[in-house]
């Protein structure tokens, strides 16, 4: 029956739910870092809270300052020594190509270019033409200056957007760590009130599914990176334990290994050690990506506590619908719909 409350409801509830798709809208553009804030503050809230503030008195502000200080020492070391190495390189390829520039290009091609089956012949005869040329050989050059130039534009602007996001996680993780244990507590109430036991049991299983998939990518990326420094040692490739270092962390997003052990394969068969180069193919292929396929899902399972379809299933629905986060947000998901799924067919399964 119509009465003289129901139109206050009514704008109370659409005051609400005004507020809420304005705070979503306000930080939408955030929320991947803000979800992956939250992945690191649950997966190292554990060394903070039990072995660091107890070492620094309880002092919350100071505790989440080191803790944040040594996260952002983690995350940023290897990105420098990373674009340090490339910096190095692309200096050795300027230098290399700038005596081409100038001079032209050699009258004989590179032996390795004509000995590459089916298509050697065809790239020896184009290398012929365009050397011979000068005019086609800066044809050829102002077409590649081009792509080269879309490219490097397009690799700033993805590392300016990954370095804004990075002090975005930063700034977050921050506060997570100093207001910690009363977001926790937030949390838990706020799923106490809407589910009871079974929204404090959701809490933990999000919890325990997280810390599994994040157990999986370092040790994962731990595993992938030392056997390929060990190959890359064997087949005598320079900087081992840096390119190992370089497959540790780009083994945490997809196909990343590879662009390391790959490159590095080409600069083999570049010097002339073929052996060496199809050996380093191989192991790449054998070893160092396929520890990816079998390690990474039993690490995941066994941390989250779930089944190793779901976890599989989950990264990969994950990644295809939310991007990066999704690697965590999809097993989250099914793991949480799994255990709803489970509750409610046990309470069917109960006789009257």
């Amino acid at each position: 029956m119509f009465t003289e409350e129901n139109p206050r409801r009514l704008a109370q509830i659409a005051l609400v739910v005004l507020l809420i798709i304005g705070c979503v809208a306000v930080l939408l553009p955030m929320i991947g870092a803000i979800l992956f804030a939250f992945v690191l503050w649950i997966c190292t809230w554990g060394v903070y809270s039990e072995r660091l503030l107890p070492r620094i008195g309880g002092r919350n502000t100071l505790g989440a300052s080191l803790m944040t200080l040594l996260l952002v020492l983690i995350m940023l070391l290897p990105m420098i020594f990373l674009v340090g190495s490339l910096v190095n390189g692309a200096e050795a390829l300027i230098e290399e190509a700038r005596p081409h520039f100038e001079q032209g290009l050699p009258a004989e091609p590179p032996k390795y270019l004509g000995d590459l089956p089916l298509v050697g012949s065809e790239l020896k005869a184009n290398y012929h033409r365009i050397a011979g040329n000068r005019s086609e050989l800066n044809a050829v050059l102002r077409q590649l200056i081009d792509p080269a130039r879309r490219l490097a534009l397009a690799t700033g602007k993805i590392a300016g957007n990954g370095l804004l996001q990075l002090a975005l996680v930063i700034f977050v993780i921050f506060f997570l760590y100093r207001d910690g244990e009363k977001i926790a507590h937030a949390l838990y109430v706020g799923a106490r009130k809407l589910g009871g036991d079974l929204g404090e049991e959701m809490i933990e299983r999000a919890r325990g599914t997280v810390i599994g998939v994040m157990l999986g990518i370092v040790g994962t990326a731990a595993a992938q990176g030392t056997v390929a420094m060990l190959g890359f040692l064997i087949a005598g490739v320079p900087s081992a334990m840096l390119l190992g270092f370089a497959t540790f962390f780009l083994s945490m997003i997809p196909v990343g290994p590879p662009l390391i052990w790959g490159g590095a394969a080409a600069w083999l068969y570049n010097q002339g050690e073929t052996g060496w180069a199809i050996f380093l193919v191989l192991y790449g292929i054998f070893i160092i990506s396929s520890i990816d396929n079998f390690l990474k899902p039993i690490l995941m399972a066994r941390g989250a506590g779930i089944s190793i379809l779901l976890i599989a299933l989950g990264v990969i629905g994950g990644i295809l619908v939310f991007g990066f986060i999704g690697i965590f947000l999809g097993p989250v998901l099914l793991a949480l719909g799994h255990m709803l799924l489970g509750r409610w067919t046990r309470e069917e399964e109960q006789p009257a």
